[in-house]
């Protein structure tokens, strides 16, 4: 049983940040590999968009719905024990302040969400304010935004010229003055990303970004090797070599807080 001495909290992954502890994320869209993730450690479940492509075959996470992220999250969150429930707004969730509060809403009330992730950089300020005054944990996506794949041409590294990077760390600053608690950031050289978080008060939570965040995130299904190729560098099969499903996690758990993973060759320069 969970008690509250030991259930994740967003002041609490701020306390981690704080003391240097690496804080562990990973995705997962169902009651069952919630409860896998819970034992072997997780801090943080995402419930991401990302479903849509490793559950439901769509070629992008544009097709996803309110309603299906809703549906998934109410699943994960039967199951997530100790671990903060962070939900991502799907597609155009967001728009304008009213959409933004009826998702984060639902996401709440019937997915059980406790932080709801949004996509996108200062244009979100007055959105991530609002939501952040009425008591809604906000984590801000900046990097790579897979919402915007078809604006970006593919899924490829970004940031990497100095204005781009100066225009990511403005977002970031202005994300967290805002008021969100958390940062994913996706796919970004690893100087910049080191640079971010030291920027930053609120945790930085990093998949492809290197090894100098405070924390690391993958999709569930690129860990356990059942995602077709090509795989992004930062991508490692957790469980070649090991006897369960349990184990691949166990191991991922213990080489993220041991600084193992992500390896040299396992980030952008």
């Amino acid at each position: 049983m969970t008690t509250a001495q030991d259930k994740v909290t967003v002041p609490g992954l701020a306390a981690m940040k704080a003391a240097g502890r690496r804080i562990v994320c990973l995705t997962a869209y169902d009651a069952a590999f919630a409860r896998v993730l819970a034992a072997a450690g997780v801090d943080v479940v995402l419930v991401g968009d990302s479903l849509g492509m490793v559950l439901l075959g769509f070629e992008t996470t544009i097709p996803v719905t309110l309603e299906h992220m809703v549906h998934h999250a109410a699943a994960v969150s039967r199951a997530a024990g100790r671990m903060l429930r962070v939900v991502d707004m799907p597609f155009l969730a967001h728009a304008d302040v009213a959409t933004a509060v009826a998702a984060a809403r639902r996401l709440m009330q019937e997915g059980g969400a406790e932080m709801v992730k949004l996509e996108g950089g200062s244009e979100l300020v007055p959105i991530v304010e609002h939501l952040a005054a009425l008591g809604v944990p906000v984590c801000g996506h900046l990097g790579l935004q897979p919402q915007s794949v078809h604006r970006i041409g593919g899924y490829r590294v970004q940031a990497r010229d100095p204005e781009a990077g100066a225009k990511l760390l403005a977002d970031a600053r202005a994300l967290e003055a805002a008021g969100a608690g958390l940062l994913v950031l996706e796919c970004v050289p690893r100087r910049l990303a080191a640079e971010v978080t030291a920027a930053l008060h609120i945790p930085v939570i990093g998949i492809g970004a290197g090894p100098d965040v405070d924390g690391q995130v993958l999709v569930l299904h690129d860990l356990l090797g059942i995602t077709p190729p090509p795989h992004p560098r930062f991508v490692r099969d957790f469980l070649r070599g090991r006897g369960s499903v349990q184990d691949a996690v166990v191991a991922y758990v213990e080489a993220v807080r041991g600084g193992t993973y992500p390896a040299e060759g396992e980030w952008y320069a």
